[in-house]
């Protein structure tokens, strides 16, 4: 009765409150892998449009109604990623 009542919610997977977020977990799946990669193929202008499109997201997920708390959580994961790529590029994290 819980599944079928979620399935049939306004965030369940039959919308876009759910189907949305998944889509851009590739976004964070693609941050941590490039973690691996050198620095140097690190774009500071990509990495810094990705952090604002994040931190917009982030304020777009918890301002909709219903609240879409797993969009929330994708981007919140992006920005961390991309900050942590931004401070690999400008060379604040020590790596050489």
């Amino acid at each position: 009765a819980a599944l079928r009542a979620w399935v049939k919610s306004p965030t369940g997977p039959m919308t876009t409150h759910f189907w949305g977020p998944v889509a851009n977990w590739g976004f964070v799946g693609a941050a941590l892998m490039d973690m691996n990669k050198p620095r140097e193929m690190i774009s500071g202008k990509m990495t810094g449009v990705m952090c604002v499109y994040s931190m917009l997201f982030m304020r777009f997920a918890w301002m909709v109604q219903p609240r879409n708390y797993l969009l929330f959580a994708c981007h919140a994961s992006n920005e961390a990623a991309q900050i942590y790529q931004l401070g690999r590029w400008a060379g604040l994290t020590g790596e050489k």
